[in-house]
């Protein structure tokens, strides 16, 4: 008869044999976490960039998860909270479809005091020993795993409690700012499996063919600006122009980069949208993982027909230029220029079409256009359009115009940037004037705050502004405007019978890339009395990579190193039919209605 002494030894034998079979044991609590991730700015970071922190929560979470959606919020909440107490919480996103925006714009609306990291590699969810989504890890201090598990037991995969029973989250901080050991270490996860990501594939006999499946791609997303002359860097038009960025390419559509598209998608819909689907971005990962196979030439689609005139517009019916040539220093800061252009409007003007077009691209950053009576300055009440990094030049629906009163000239508010040698500029307004009956003329209305503070060392500062709509509105579309701090803005409608809508999430917003946002034709319909506020967050710390000073407070002003927030509404009055009639070389009414 074998004795219990050896029985449990030979128990123990065998299962010390299937657990050696199976996968190494999880991240050991009191490990040291140091990986690297990538952040809302598609910047590479790590932990450490976060600063001295009492405590770090790690969330790690997918757009889809149900569970991650329960809690994102709570998270949130935890994150405003314990900020005074020197808690940092960060949101990683481990959804390996997940458009790197739209995850942040999940974060922005559920959780807008949280970090956002995505962990394309899964680098931080291994260094954490964390495999499912909605688990949070604590960091103490010094980075130490002090606690991983669910944020509390209310909700499961079979259903939920009306209550958590035990807050396990927030035990643990409770624990670790109090400097104790945390008393329950671990706890079970009901989360959804993490994906790897997808596994390279080389002679993938199936593979995309850049004749067949690549060019179109290029054609459908690249190509407007990857152009001879256009704002990308170097042109896409063919294989071996692709062949030769090959990797740029891919990592920029790998992380979401490009093209560039900073509206999150789960709000709103626009026409001028950027930005390919995942299937498309997952066709030009197998292309290059399969070694970049080119096909049968046959498959080629034709070119695409790009624009090859000076203007964008086409070709203006008036120019009006700066007279004397801009001269600009080659380093420091360079104060805003005002330009009152030389053509005085003697008769009310319809203009369907203005582009503002500098002469020098590298230097101008920005330039605001406005309609002011002959004499007085640059105001925004007057404003029109504008010229900014990523923006298109303004063209409207046909039958919808800009007036411009009799007695009235153009002015710009230009903001230049050094290049580290002196540089000239002289700036042109293209006018195109309607070729249809005008029955309705654009109006802007600007929701603006120009009286805030945001704090040194603030990472989510929030700064709103509202605008009511004078009448019944079509909108035509929106554009957003920041500077360096600025890191996310939602603009929201809410009605005069109290409904409201989110019309836009700007979670990622970036300085050097304005677009604006415009809706489909007809689309959007807003009532008299309608309010539009903007509610913008600011980063104002040193995770802030592009922060001149996170230990100065910020407030409005002009310069880059100042900030601002404006919310620009573009709209015509839906019910006005003016039926003008235009003369196309002047832009001056030729009939109208009796």
């Amino acid at each position: 008869m074998i004795g219990a002494r050896t029985r449990g030894r030979a128990l123990a034998l065998v299962l010390a044999t299937l657990l050696s079979a199976q996968d190494p044991p999880p991240v050991p609590i009191g490990s040291v976490v140091d990986a690297t991730f990538t952040d809302l700015r598609w910047q590479t970071r790590r932990l450490p960039e976060l600063g001295a922190t009492k405590a770090t929560v790690l969330f790690f979470a997918t757009i889809e998860c149900p569970l991650v959606r329960r809690y994102l919020p709570r998270v949130g909440a935890l994150a405003a909270e314990r900020d005074k107490d020197g808690v940092v919480v960060v949101v990683v996103n481990v959804g390996p479809g997940d458009h790197l925006v739209d995850a942040v714009g999940q974060v922005t609306v559920n959780a807008p005091a949280a970090v956002f990291a995505k962990d394309f590699d899964l680098r931080l969810a291994k260094a954490c020993g964390v495999d499912r989504t909605a688990a949070a890890v604590v960091l103490d201090a010094e980075r130490r795993v002090v606690y991983r598990g669910r944020v509390d037991d209310q909700h499961g995969y079979g259903g939920a409690r009306t209550a958590p029973t035990r807050d396990d989250l927030r035990l643990a901080l409770d624990d670790v700012l109090a400097g104790r050991p945390v008393a329950v270490g671990e706890t079970p996860v009901s989360g959804c499996a993490i994906t790897p990501p997808a596994a390279a594939a080389p002679g993938d006999a199936a593979a995309p063919t850049f004749a067949r499946d690549i060019a179109p791609i290029l054609q459908r997303h690249c190509q407007e600006c990857h152009r001879p002359n256009g704002e990308a860097p170097f042109p896409l038009l063919d294989e071996a122009e692709t062949r030769k960025h090959a990797s740029m390419v891919v990592e920029v559509v790998e992380q979401g980069r490009m093209p560039p598209w900073y509206g999150d998608s789960a709000h709103g819909v626009f026409r001028n949208h950027r930005g390919m689907s995942a299937a498309e971005r997952a066709t030009v990962l197998r292309w290059s993982a399969a070694g970049m196979p080119s096909g049968d030439s046959k498959d080629l689609p034709p070119p695409r027909e790009l624009p090859t005139g000076a203007w964008r517009i086409g070709e203006p019916d008036l120019v009006i230029g700066v007279k004397a040539p801009i001269r600009l220093p080659a380093e420091g800061v360079i104060p805003y220029h005002y330009y009152v252009l030389p053509y005085r409007f003697e008769h009310d003007t319809w203009v369907e079409a203005i582009e503002i077009k500098p002469q020098n691209e590298r230097v101008l950053h920005h330039c605001n256009l406005a309609r002011v009576k002959f004499g007085e300055k640059f105001t925004q009440e007057g404003f029109i359009t504008g010229y900014v990094p990523g923006g298109d030049p303004l063209v409207m629906d046909p039958g919808t115009a800009v007036l411009i009163r009799a007695g009235s000239v153009l002015a710009l508010q230009a903001h230049y940037v050094t290049t580290g040698e002196p540089e000239t500029d002289r700036l042109s307004v293209g006018l195109r004037f309607p070729r249809v009956t005008v029955q309705k003329e654009m109006q802007v209305s600007i929701a603006a705050n120009f009286r805030f503070e945001i704090p040194a060392g603030a990472m989510a500062h929030p700064v709103r502004a509202t605008k009511t709509i004078p009448a019944d509105a079509e909108g035509i579309g929106l554009f957003v405007h920041m500077h360096l701090r600025g890191r996310d803005m939602t603009v929201t409608a809410e009605t005069p019978d109290g409904n409201r809508d989110t019309l836009l999430v700007v979670p990622n917003y970036n300085f050097e890339w304005q677009q604006s946002y415009r809706w489909n034709t007809g689309a959007m319909h807003f009532p008299k009395g309608t309010r539009i506020t903007a509610l913008a967050h600011y980063d104002n710390s040193t995770w802030n990579p592009w922060n001149p000073d996170p230990t100065e407070p910020v407030r409005f002003g002009l310069e880059t190193t100042d900030e601002m927030m404006h919310l620009f509404f573009f709209w015509v009055a839906r019910d006005e039919e003016l039926g003008l009639s235009i003369d196309p070389a002047t832009g001056r009414v030729a009939t109208a209605p009796r």
